[in-house]
């Protein structure tokens, strides 16, 4: 956090050894040696399976001191901040899942050694906010051990990094005060059952949980309110033949609401499933017996390898789809390698709102535009990026909404049809203008260009590591092809110059066959779904929902409850592949319609949501995508 100094120790050095023999270490990045950590995968802290968190940030430390001196660590967390929100810790030896309670800055009940202390985000703690252990507590001050604030090794003979000044008022509230002005502490957390004094979590309300299906009182009557001057929103009228959302009559005037606490909670689980899906792919990657359950060629893998190894930080954007019943938030599956919805969400839903005047709540797409912009200027990509795309009404506009996103950012691009203008010139790929294409983003699945392999491989017998390392002053990349000059997407997308977004590693969190593995490693953990690559009895107990590993657009599932009963089954192209199956959880109906959550992120941070709707069960292509509002717990509460 601060200015490196000759007194301060370097990145892995220690600063000092808390309470219970466990030791801090300096988190200077500036100072941290890159051969001894090439990538963002070598700085992960796990012991086994269990995952600690980033060398050597505060959460990292916060959950290491609570597994040594207690044998329980709180759940993964996007940010230091979210901490406060959690009420319970899990004992890792038994599973069993401890009350925590949160006490606000301020509070009548005192912090203790051992108390886990939440600051804010923002100032010195800007985005992530932070988390320390106390160590002492006393009338006047705090002591506290942390990582990643100071660099400076501890006192000699101390077992705190800070001293905070606290001080009790007339009315017997504790306060205290951070060394950093411009911070905010939310307050301390305790593990015990006593709930009293405590800050009550609304989680658990269910007054202020599930979804609302809301209705416009007064629509405005003009139909035409999309600005077909852009290229993204003329795409979209021309892809569906109106202007909205839906033309569904019970759907065309509808919107739906979840309250100000299920907003929170989506960010939360997003970030924090973000975290474990990427936790998961490292896990995946280095466990050869679990690779293979993904039918990947085994050709591609050393590429695969290489993109997680040097490119871990230049994901864009993805998406979570979720359901919310009275059981809590379930998360289904993460795509990291998706472009649908991504208009819809951050363009469409706030229009739709603004031309029908609907004040009610806060637009749940809102943000999600400029926080792509800012990812896109944060991976500083100097060079000219094209867009490739499918033959389809709907991906043009994705297409087309991207590209005005990547030109904010202040990045040139050209748009690629199919692969149409490309050539092959001196083992490079150029387009129509002779342009080199060094960047690429698609709307293409990752799938889609494995089955040219795939086809390739089985046609020739030709090696893929072959092909991908040729370079320009030697054999072409595409001479593997009938016509050298010919170009194919598995040309320009396993091209070695060439970077495409989202990276080949998108591929490991994208697959099904991830899910199974998340169960074993986050074993009842709250968003997620139990999944197995077998049919296990608990399964069918639970009823389950069977899924191919690979597949798009809700094709080829199968919904099948506790009495054996197939609900609902699609149809698809990937009935080839294999499966996975994971506990039954319904969407929730609202009148005839089965409503899903999907949240965005930016860069793996969570930048907002919408809804999928269907009278089916299966959310599919075809299925709406609804405008979202976040309203205040108070009105949620009052219109139930």
């Amino acid at each position: 956090m601060t200015q490196h100094t000759k007194a301060d120790a370097k990145f892995g050095e220690v600063l000092g050894i808390a309470p219970g023999g466990v030791e801090a270490y300096c988190c200077d990045y500036d100072t941290l040696d890159e051969s001894q950590y090439p990538s963002r995968s070598s700085l992960r802290h796990c012991a086994g399976n269990l995952y600690f968190g980033y060398k050597w940030q505060c959460v990292e430390f916060a959950r290491r001191w609570l597994y040594v001196n207690t044998g329980c660590i709180f759940d993964d967390v996007g940010m230091a901040y979210e901490i406060f929100k959690f009420r319970h810790l899990t004992h890792v030896e038994t599973q069993q899942k401890l009350p925590l309670q949160a006490y606000e800055n301020g509070s009548l009940k005192r912090p203790q050694a051992g108390a886990l202390l939440i600051w804010e985000e923002g100032g010195e703690f800007e985005h992530t906010g932070h988390v320390a252990i106390v160590t002492e507590v006393s009338d006047h001050f705090v002591r506290v051990a942390e990582q990643n604030v100071h660099f400076t090794p501890w006192a000699k003979g101390t077992k705190y990094s800070r001293e905070l000044r606290a001080k009790e008022d007339e009315q017997g509230r504790y306060w205290i005060s951070c060394t950093f002005a411009d911070t905010e502490i939310l307050g301390w957390m305790l593990q015990t059952s006593d709930a009293s004094l405590s800050t009550q979590n609304e989680t658990q309300d269910p007054s202020i949980q599930g979804i609302q299906l809301h209705r416009l009182a007064n629509p405005n009557s003009n139909n035409s309110w999309l600005n077909i001057a852009n290229e993204d929103e003329d795409a979209y009228v021309k892809a569906y033949g109106f202007h909205g959302l839906s033309e569904h009559p019970d759907r065309k005037h509808a919107f739906f609401c979840v309250s100000g606490r299920t907003a929170t909670q989506l960010e939360h689980a997003t970030n924090e499933l973000h975290e474990m899906f990427i936790y998961a792919t490292h896990y995946v990657l280095s466990q050869a017996h679990l690779l293979s359950k993904f039918n990947l060629p085994e050709e591609i893998l050393p590429k695969l390898r290489r993109s997680w190894e040097n490119r871990q930080e230049e994901l864009v954007t993805s998406r979570f789809d979720f359901a919310l019943s009275d059981q809590g938030l379930k998360v289904y599956e993460y795509n990291c390698d998706s472009a649908s919805c991504y208009m819809e969400t951050a363009k469409i839903q706030g229009k739709w709102a603004k031309h029908h005047h609907l004040d009610t709540g806060t637009d749940a797409g809102a943000g999600l535009s400029q926080s792509l912009i800012k990812k896109w200027r944060e991976s500083k990509e100097q060079g000219h990026v094209h867009i490739m795309y499918d033959d389809d009404p709907e991906e043009l506009y994705h297409a087309y909404y991207m590209q005005s996103i990547i030109e904010s950012a202040g990045i040139e691009t050209t748009m690629v049809l199919k692969t149409q203008g490309l050539a092959l010139i001196d083992g490079d790929i150029v387009d129509a203008n002779k342009r080199k294409v060094k960047r690429v983003w698609k709307t293409w699945a990752w799938e889609t260009a494995l089955d040219q392999i795939r086809e390739e491989l089985t046609a020739n017998s030709a090696s893929v590591s072959d092909i991908s390392s040729q370079s320009a002053s030697t054999k072409p990349v595409s001479s593997h092809l009938a016509n050298p000059n010919a170009v194919k997407l598995s040309d320009v997308l396993f091209h070695d110059d060439i970077m495409v977004y989202e990276p080949l590693w998108s591929l490991i969190p994208s697959n099904k066959a991830i899910l199974p593995i998340l169960s074993q490693l986050f074993p009842q953990n709250q968003w997620l779904l139990n999944a197995s690559f077998q049919l296990t009895p608990e399964l069918k107990q639970s009823g389950y929902v069977a899924k191919p590993i690979v597949g798009r657009c809700g094709a080829n599932i199968s919904v099948v409850d506790a009495n054996q009963q197939v609900l609902e089954s699609t149809g698809g192209k990937f009935d080839s592949q294999d499966q996975i199956y994971q506990a039954f959880y319904l969407l929730p109906k609202l009148e005839q319609h089965y409503v899903q959550l999907c949240t965005f992120t930016a860069g793996g941070t969570y930048a907002g949501a919408c809804t999928r709707v269907d009278t089916k069960k299966v959310i599919n292509k075809d299925s709406d995508c609804m405008a979202l509002r976040f309203i205040d717990n108070s009105l949620f509460r009052a219109k139930r």
